[in-house]
C-alpha cells in the first residue's frame, strides 16, 4: 500500500500503467470491466520540457516570408476590397501592395475561377452588385479628389491613396502642397500613386523638392489619361522628367510650370511635339526657359493652344513675334514682368494678323507696352473684348484713345497703376469707343486729377453699363461730375475709396442714370444721408446691392429711407456707420424689404435692444455680420443663434 501511495511517474494521469501497455483489445476489454475513479495528481516538483516541442507547436509567420513571396501573394488577391483591407495589416504590407503596378494584379482566366471570385448580392430592389472583375472596371473611372499639404504630406499617406482609392471608384485628381519636414513626399510616394491609380487624369505638385524625374517618369509610364499636370517649386524635376509625360501622356490639355529652375526649351518642345489636345500653358519664373522654347511650343502643328500664360521669363520680341504669328487659336493671352521684351515686340505681335481669335489679354508690368504698340494690338485684335493693362507705365492718354478707336470689338476694360493717363484720356476713350463696351474699370491711376475748366463737348458711352473708380486719391467731385455725364445707362457703380467726392457730386449721376442695381460706396467718407436717401429714392425699385462700409456720416435716416423704398435689396453693408438701435428697428419694419446679407460690423451703438428687430429681419436673412458691435453681449448673440439656426452670424 506505501508502494502504491508513493509511486511516480507517468501513470499518475491514468487507470493505471498494465492498461496503457497492454494490447488495445485487452485495453477496452478491462477498461468495460474495471476503471475505478481517480483523482488527478498533483504534481509540485519541477521539471524541464525540451524547447523543441514548443517549435513544432508554434504557427508558422507570414511576415517570415520575404517581400517577393508576399508581393506574389498580394498580386493574385481577388479584388481591390481585399487589398485594401490587407493593407491595414502594416506599414510593410502597405508598402508592398503599393509597388504592385495595377498592370500586374493576376486576373481570373477560366470560367470556374471567375464564377468562384464574383460575389453576388441582391438589394431590395434586385441589383445585382458584382465584385472583383467588376470592381476591376470600376477602378479606371476616377472618381475621386485628394489633397495633401503640409505635414500631412507623406509617402505613407500616398501609399494608402493608392491603396484605398481603387475599391472606390479610381482616384482621378491629387494635389500635394508643401511636404513633411521629416518624412516628405519622394518618388516613392509618386511611384505608389502611378502603380496603384493608372486612371489618375489631374496632378498638381506644389513645394515638393524631393521628387524628381524618377517620379515622373512612373507617372508617365502608368498614367495615359493624364489632362491636367501643375508643377511649382520642383528644383528635382528637369526636362526629362516632362519630356517623358509628354511622350506617353497624348491626352494632355492643361500644363503649368512655375519656379522649376531645371525645366527649360528640351521639355517644351517635346510638348510641342507629342500633346496635340494641349489647349491651356502657363509658364512662370522658369529661368532655362528661353525664345527657343516658347517658340518651338507655339510654332509646332500639332498643338491649338487657346490660354497662354507667360510670366517673368527671359524671352525677347521673338517670342512675341512667333506668338502673334502662329497663336491664330489663342483666345486668352497674359503676359507679365517680360522685361526683355520691348515696343518691337508688341507691336510686331499686333500687326502679325495672327491673333484673329483672340478675346482676353492681359499685360502687367511690361516696359514694351506703349502708346504705339497698344494701338497696333487694337488693330490687329478684331475680336478682342477683354483688355486689363496693369502698371504699364509708358501707356498715356494718346495710346488708350487710339486703342479705344481701334478696338471694335471692345466689351471690357481695366487700367490699374497706369499712372501717365488721365482724365482726358478716360473721358476721350468713352467718347471715342465702339458702341459694345459695357464695363470700365479704373483702379489707383495715380494720374487722374481735376479737369481744366472748359473741357471739349463729348458723346456719352450709352453701351456701358459698370462704371469702376477705385482708389484713385486725385478724384474728385469735378471728375465725377464729368463722368456722370458720359454714362447715362450705368447698372453697377463702384467708387470705393474715393474720399474726395461729395454729395454734390454723386447726386448729377444718380440722376442721369435710369437703374442702378450694385452700387458700393464704401470708404468714400464725405457723403452724407442725403445722397444716400437720394439713391434709394431715385433707383429703390431696381437696386439690389448697397456697400456704405466706412461712410461714417450716414446715419440712421439712410436705412429709413432704405426700408420705404427699396423693395429688392438683398444685400446691404452700413458697417462702421453711425447706425443705432433706431435705425435697426426702421430697417426691421419695412413691408416689402426682404434682405438676405446685412453687415453692422464695427456700429458701437447697435446694443441689445436690437435683438428682437434683428430677429424679425432674421426671417429672411442668410447671413449677418456682427464683428465688433461692442454693445452686443455674447449671450444676447447666443441666443440669436439659437433663434436664426438657417442663418450664418458673424461675431
Amino acid at each position: 500500500m506505501p508502494a502504491l501511495v508513493n509511486y511516480g511517474g507517468d501513470d499518475d494521469f491514468y487507470a493505471g500503467r498494465s492498461i496503457c501497455s497492454a494490447d488495445s483489445g485487452l485495453v477496452l476489454s478491462i477498461a468495460d470491466v474495471y476503471c475505478p475513479p481517480r483523482k488527478r495528481s498533483r504534481v509540485s516538483a519541477p521539471y524541464a520540457v525540451d524547447s523543441r516541442l514548443f517549435d513544432k507547436e508554434r504557427n508558422p509567420s507570414i511576415e517570415t516570408l520575404p517581400d517577393e513571396c508576399l508581393f506574389e501573394i498580394f498580386r493574385r488577391l481577388p479584388g481591390a476590397q481585399e487589398r485594401s483591407a490587407s493593407a491595414c495589416v502594416s506599414k510593410r504590407w502597405l508598402m508592398l501592395l503599393s509597388s504592385v503596378r495595377n498592370s500586374e494584379f493576376c486576373r481570373s482566366n477560366s470560367p470556374q475561377e471567375q464564377l468562384a471570385t464574383k460575389e453576388v448580392k441582391k438589394t431590395e430592389s434586385d441589383v445585382e452588385m458584382i465584385s472583383a472583375d467588376g470592381d476591376m472596371e470600376i477602378e479606371c473611372n476616377g472618381y475621386l479628389t485628394r489633397s495633401l499639404e503640409g505635414k500631412k504630406a507623406t509617402d505613407v499617406r500616398l501609399a494608402a491613396i493608392a491603396v484605398g482609392t481603387a475599391c472606390r471608384g479610381g482616384l482621378g485628381k491629387l494635389s500635394v502642397r508643401g511636404c513633411n519636414s521629416v518624412r516628405g513626399v519622394t518618388n516613392n510616394g509618386l511611384s505608389a500613386i502611378a502603380h496603384g491609380c493608372p486612371s489618375l487624369r489631374a496632378l498638381s505638385l506644389w513645394n515638393v523638392p524631393a521628387i524628381g524625374d524618377e517620379g515622373l517618369f512612373e507617372i508617365a509610364r502608368e498614367c495615359h489619361s493624364l489632362e491636367k499636370l501643375d508643377l511649382c517649386q520642383c528644383p528635382s524635376i528637369s526636362d526629362k522628367g516632362l519630356a517623358a509625360v509628354a511622350k506617353n501622356c497624348p491626352s494632355l490639355s492643361a500644363l503649368t510650370i512655375e519656379s522649376c529652375s531645371n525645366i527649360g526649351n528640351e521639355s517644351l518642345q517635346a510638348i510641342g511635339s507629342y500633346c496635340p489636345k494641349l489647349q491651356s500653358i502657363t509658364i512662370k519664373d522658369c529661368p532655362l526657359i528661353g525664345d527657343q522654347g516658347v517658340a518651338g511650343l507655339l510654332s509646332s502643328a500639332s498643338v491649338a493652344l487657346t490660354k497662354v500664360k507667360l510670366q517673368v521669363l527671359n524671352i525677347s520680341d521673338f517670342s512675341l513675334a512667333v506668338i502673334g504669328h502662329y497663336g491664330k487659336s489663342i483666345t486668352n493671352l497674359v503676359l507679365t514682368g517680360l522685361q526683355n521684351v520691348s515696343q518691337k515686340g508688341f507691336w510686331v505681335m499686333g500687326n502679325a494678323q495672327g491673333l484673329r481669335m483672340l478675346s482676353s489679354l492681359t499685360i502687367t508690368s511690361c516696359r514694351g507696352t506703349s502708346d504705339l504698340s497698344l494701338e497696333a494690338l487694337g488693330k490687329g485684335c478684331p475680336n478682342l473684348r477683354q483688355m486689363c493693362l496693369r502698371k504699364c507705365c509708358f501707356v498715356s492718354d494718346n495710346g488708350l484713345v487710339a486703342f479705344a478707336k481701334a478696338a471694335g470689338s471692345l466689351e471690357c476694360l481695366q487700367l490699374e497703376e497706369c499712372n501717365r493717363i488721365t482724365e482726358t484720356g478716360i473721358l476721350n476713350a468713352l467718347s471715342n469707343c465702339n458702341s459694345k463696351l459695357k464695363s470700365l474699370s479704373i483702379v489707383k491711376c495715380m494720374g487722374i486729377k481735376s479737369m481744366p475748366s472748359e473741357t471739349p463737348a463729348l458723346s456719352p458711352c450709352e453701351s456701358l453699363r459698370s462704371l469702376s473708380i477705385r482708389s484713385c486719391p486725385w478724384f474728385n467731385s469735378t471728375s465725377l461730375a464729368l463722368v456722370g455725364k458720359l454714362c447715362p445707362q450705368l447698372h453697377h457703380l463702384d467708387l470705393s475709396g474715393l474720399c474726395g467726392i461729395t454729395d454734390a457730386a454723386l447726386l448729377p449721376l444718380l440722376e442721369s442714370c435710369e437703374s442702378l442695381v450694385k452700387v458700393n460706396l464704401s470708404d468714400c467718407g464725405n457723403l452724407t444721408d442725403k445722397v444716400i436717401i437720394a439713391l434709394a429714392e431715385l433707383h429703390g425699385a431696381t437696386l439690389e446691392l448697397l456697400n456704405l462700409e466706412g461712410c461714417k456720416k450716414v446715419t440712421d435716416a439712410s436705412l429709413v429711407a432704405i426700408a420705404d423704398s427699396c423693395l429688392f435689396l438683398n444685400d446691404l453693408d452700413v458697417s462702421k456707420c453711425s447706425i443705432t438701435d433706431s435705425g435697426v428697428a426702421a430697417l426691421s419694419n419695412g413691408v416689402h424689404l426682404n434682405l438676405q446679407v446685412l453687415s453692422l460690423s464695427g456700429c458701437s451703438m447697435v446694443s441689445n435692444r436690437s435683438l428682437p428687430h434683428l430677429k424679425k429681419l432674421g426671417e429672411t436673412l442668410v447671413g449677418l455680420n456682427l464683428q465688433h458691435c461692442n454693445s452686443i453681449s455674447s449671450s444676447s448673440i447666443e441666443r440669436l443663434v439659437e433663434n436664426l439656426w438657417r442663418c450664418d452670424i458673424l461675431s
